[in-house]
């Protein structure tokens, strides 16, 4: 009874059967008439005009976008417990030929105007210091939480104002939005969102992500950089059948809503155990390592977790669109009995 990363969920049936009907003769590259559809499917998706290229990878979906956002001489701020900087292996140095990610703290790993501010107010206007050229928030964030409508656009209003991109790392976007309710386009384009890193595999697809442009000229030019990197797929169109599968029949949301129901019977069995609220489909719960050898030799597996300080020990508990009903009641029932 896997709870450790929707990473490894199954792709859902609907995802497959795109996959099939995509396995027809067409143009290679992103020539192929699916390829082709994804621009307008993502703007009626947003309700605005907007470019949408397949990225068969999260690390680098959000990497050519930081790239497109920000110079090699520049740097890109960022929480310290942001997945760009703990868990993408150096991939943002890669991709950026060398910017900084510029690191700041806050609760539920969320930054606000005033963190970032805090951090690049006192950096001098001169050559011999790093300039910041774009923000990356998480969507859900590292700790679970979301960041809602009017936190985004208070971050976007700060970034116009100084002159900055925002990124979104949006790998449980869909998460996001289903716990809000609000319309995709609210919490993005019109909240000032230049770029948006939209997650698909850990919501049911099988190795493709969207990055999507607000801004046409970025995506333009980011053509190239994901030809540079390695990142054309030849046969494209598969990527672009599971996209397109995903949001033209609101899947995407329906998966979701899915996943976040399951973490909400998980935690209302953990009481006090919980460390931050559950707002998307990750569960952060105290547990001693006794109590995680107990729960694991019930047959539950999950990632233990750094624990906070005065707690004995931690765990993140991941749910997934297809996580089993009997097995999320099972683990439910597990806890509270601890």
């Amino acid at each position: 009874m896997k709870f450790f990363s929707d990473n490894a969920a199954a792709v859902h049936p609907k995802v497959w059967d795109a996959l099939k009907a995509a396995d027809a003769p067409d143009s290679a590259y992103d020539g192929d008439a699916l390829s082709a559809r994804l621009d307008a499917a993502f703007s009626g998706l947003f309700g605005t005009d907007c470019a949408a290229l397949w990225i068969p990878t999260g690390t680098a979906a959000n990497c050519l976008a930081l790239a497109a956002l920000c110079p090699p001489h520049g740097g890109v701020v960022c929480h310290r417990e942001a997945h760009i900087e703990m868990d993408e292996g150096g991939a943002p140095g890669f991709y950026t030929h060398g910017a900084k990610l510029m690191l700041v703290d806050g609760d539920a790993a969320k930054v606000t105007p005033e963190s970032i501010a805090a951090l690049i107010d006192p950096i001098r206007d001169d050559v011999h210091q790093i300039q910041p050229h774009a923000i990356s928030i998480t969507q859900a964030t590292e700790c679970g939480r979301v960041y809602s409508v009017g936190e985004v656009a208070a971050l976007g209003d700060f970034a116009r104002e100084r002159g900055l991109g925002l990124h979104m790392d949006g790998a449980r976007f869909a998460n996001a939005v289903a716990s809000l309710g609000c319309p995709p386009g609210d919490l993005t384009a019109k909240a000032g969102v230049t770029a948006l890193s939209f997650g698909c595999v850990k919501n049911g697809g099988m190795n493709a992500e969207a990055l999507v442009f607000f801004d046409p000229e970025l995506a333009r030019l980011t053509r190239y950089r994901r030809k540079r990197a390695g990142h054309l797929q030849s046969k494209g169109r598969f990527l672009a059948a599971q996209l397109l599968a995903m949001i033209e029949g609101d899947l995407w949301l329906e998966n979701a809503r899915a996943a976040n129901a399951a973490a909400q019977e998980i935690a209302a069995a953990c009481g006090e155990r919980l460390l931050h609220p559950v707002e998307a489909n990750e569960i952060f719960v105290a547990l001693s390592p006794a109590e995680a050898s107990a729960l694991r030799a019930q047959g539950f597996d999950f990632y233990d977790w750094p624990a906070p300080a005065g707690r004995p020990g931690a765990a993140r508990l991941v749910t997934a669109w297809n996580s089993d009903p009997r097995e999320v009641g099972a683990l439910a029932r597990a806890i509270a009995a601890l």
